[in-house]
């Protein structure tokens, strides 16, 4: 009975052991078909993505080789020793290029849903450095199979010397930098010969993690990672434990160099690099390696107005306070979010990834957050209409003693929101923002990219710390009646394996169209009479909000000459399809103070470079959406705006009043005046009808 239960069990086992193989070679045949090709070239070139913008154009390439190359009979033993101890040890003994063992556990892993973790052979990661991406979502079975076909493949066609002479040229080692030799010289000013076996550990683990055994920014991982390398020498019998010992102790700064500096730019690169700098941030955000994978990337960078932007705050069109004043801006398309030029400062050195200040989040946004986190919550969850009253009275705030002030140290009384937020008073401000409720409101501008720790307080409502990217994308939302659209700079991404990652989107809803548009009414009269007239556009529809920065008391101290000036300014500007965020102010303070000519500079550069936009496309005013209602009240030029079914009874009452003594004033015209000739009735007809301006609903 047990013999047979025995021979029953050892049968399925045999059956499934079958059928796995069956399967196993099938997919093995399947994916391995289907594996790119892989040449002499790619063997031994450096790693690099291509950039290329909407229409195809070449941009440039990352990763780009830097590096020395090294033949096989250069390199020294002890390298040589290290990266086999470390890597695998058994690389000499694998006649095909893999390691079965390591297939069967790779396959069994990622058959039950995992991604394997480690595990190839040299010849293996040589293939995965030529040809496809490192992104660890990438390691996948398909992916797996196709190293193995190749790195067979490699083994029949090149020698293990010649194999680990293209591994150790090819590896990425940060900095913009490949293979050992190079970085030999990047980071001890030595060839790799000369380095002592400490120093050659090190450089020997780094290929694992470049960044993360980065030796300047991560000494005590880049210490753990070298021992690491010298116990699998040791282990491997190829140092005695004396050596082991003596490197071991040694510090692992001893004969590092001073940090890598970046390397100079063409004219072009020079004017892209803050936002190729950012296209890498997020490609790697999406867990590829632009310097390694050998990607192909599209980017949304339009050259023309990159460069355009670079000449306003480098050439002399736009008038600064002087040389040391900085500047950072961001264009989006808010049709869909696509970022089409980017500015990390002004006079820079020519070097390579430069400080980004468009996408630093230390500098305070002044006013320009109002209309984001003070008043458009306001509107979404409450209903506010433009002649929503606050107050511009002395205000402290809950828990402190300290008294808030305007920049003209005034207080104007009662105030709708339409005036409060023109003319960008701090008090109404503050008030709207703790009438909805911090809470409220953080969790409203979350939606559009801004994350605000409620720890702040209220204080944040007059000054949140957000860069200009992540007020592009909010501002954005405003331009497309409530439609929210990332700001990205890529794309799209192809893998060399014809992967292709669709990067655009359709879009959230973080808003009701009525909320953006009388944000965005509001914001109108911010440029044509409030205090963004410097931003104005002939014949435009556009809507903007300045932002200025106070010192604080302790700065003043310091500098009491500063006292009366602004800190940072600010200007965002916006039309239904493009958003300008454009911030100046100094790196440093001691570096001076915005005068009245630079407090100016931001719109300035808005003005000549939304002109610039706009030369050869058409602008179109918002459409009024069926949900506001816009109703002039008394003698008013100004339309007030309200959300539909939340106008006050009074408003109604008083439109009542308007319209019987026009209907009077109408007959009167009729009945004891002569009658009207046709151009006379033409003005009858105007005066009867609705004079809203472009809506597509009628006023109420």
């Amino acid at each position: 009975m047990l013999k047979q239960i025995f021979k029953s069990i050892v049968k399925i086992l045999m059956t499934i052991f079958f059928i796995g193989l069956i399967v196993g070679i099938f997919l093995f045949v399947f994916y391995a078909r289907t594996a790119p090709t892989i040449t002499l070239a790619q063997l031994q070139g450096g790693g690099a993505s291509k950039l290329y913008d909407q229409n195809g154009n070449y941009i440039s390439t990352i990763g780009a080789n830097q590096r020395k190359y090294i033949k096989y009979s250069q390199i020294p033993t002890k390298t040589k020793d290290a990266i086999i101890s470390i890597e695998d040890k058994r690389f000499y003994s694998e006649k095909l290029g893999i390691d079965p063992l390591r297939i069967i556990k790779s396959t069994i892993t990622n058959l039950t849903g995992n991604n394997l973790v480690g595990g190839s052979t040299i010849t293996q990661q040589l293939v995965k450095l030529s040809v496809f991406s490192t992104d660890q979502a990438d390691r996948t079975i398909k992916r797996k199979i196709q190293e193995a076909w190749l790195a067979i493949k490699i083994s029949k066609s090149y020698t293990k010397d010649q194999i680990l002479e293209y591994y150790i040229n090819k590896v990425y080692m940060n900095y913009n930098v490949y293979g050992l030799e190079t970085a030999a010289e990047k980071f001890y000013h030595k060839k790799l010969a000369q380095l002592d076996l400490a120093q050659t550990a090190l450089l020997a683990g780094m290929p694992n993690s470049p960044i993360s055994y980065d030796p300047y920014v991560y000494p005590q991982k880049a210490m753990y990672r070298r021992n690491t390398v010298l116990k699998a020498m040791l282990d491997n019998k190829k140092i005695s434990q004396k050596q082991f010992v003596q490197a071991s102790n040694e510090s692992i700064t001893t004969g590092l160099q001073r940090r890598i500096a970046n390397q100079t730019q063409t004219k072009r690169q020079h004017i892209n690099d803050p936002y190729i700098k950012e296209v890498i941030h997020e490609v790697n955000q999406i867990g590829y390696n632009p310097y390694t994978d050998n990607l192909k990337i599209t980017v949304n960078i339009d050259q023309g107005v990159q460069k355009k932007l670079y000449e306003l705050a480098n050439d002399g069109e736009i008038k600064f306070t002087n040389n040391k004043i900085q500047v950072a801006a961001t264009v989006l398309d808010a049709y869909n979010g696509h970022v089409l030029a980017m500015l990390g400062g002004r006079k820079l050195p020519n070097v390579q990834l430069a400080l980004n200040r468009a996408v630093q989040t230390d500098r305070s946004s002044g006013s320009s957050i109002k209309p984001i986190l003070d008043y458009a919550p306001g509107i979404e969850y409450e209903n506010w209409s433009t002649t929503k009253v606050l107050q511009d009275t002395p205000y402290t705030y809950k828990g402190s003693n300290i008294q808030l002030h305007d920049w003209d140290d005034k207080y104007l009384g009662a105030m709708n929101i339409r005036y409060a937020l023109e003319q960008s008073r701090n008090v109404p401000a503050i008030r709207a923002l703790e009438s909805i409720g911090l809470n409220k409101a953080c969790k409203f501008v979350k939606k559009m990219g801004i994350s605000i720790p409620e720890s702040r307080g209220l204080s944040v409502g007059i000054g949140a710390y957000v860069s200009t990217l992540q007020l592009a994308g909010a501002y954005g939302a405003f331009a497309t009646e409530g439609i929210y659209h990332r700001p990205q700079l890529v794309s799209k991404i192809e893998t060399v394996d014809g992967k292709i990652i669709n990067l655009d989107s359709n879009g959230l809803r973080v808003m009701k169209p009525s909320t953006a548009y009388i944000i965005t009414d509001i914001l109108k009269g911010v440029i044509s009479t409030g205090s963004g007239t410097a931003a104005k556009i002939k014949n435009i529809y556009q809507a903007g909000k300045t932002g200025t920065v106070k010192y604080s008391e302790e700065e003043l101290r310091r500098y009491p000459q500063y006292a009366g000036s602004p800190k940072d300014s600010w200007f965002v500007g916006y039309t239904p399809r493009y958003v300008i965020v454009v911030w100046t102010g100094y790196d440093k303070l001691q570096d001076g103070k915005i005068d009245a000519i630079g407090e100016l500079s931001a719109q300035q550069i808005y003005k000549k470079l939304m002109s610039y936009l706009l030369a050869n496309t058409k602008n179109t005013d918002w459409v009024k959406p069926s949900s506001v209602v816009a109703i002039k009240l008394g003698n008013r030029t100004v339309r007030e705006l309200f959300v539909k079914g939340h106008v006050p009874d009074y408003v109604v009452k008083q439109q009542q009043k308007q319209k019987e003594t026009q209907q009077t004033i109408i007959q009167y015209y009729y009945y004891v005046t002569p009658a009207p000739n046709s151009q006379e009735a033409s003005d009858q007809s105007n005066l009867e009808g609705d004079s809203t301006g472009n809506d597509n609903d009628s006023t109420q």
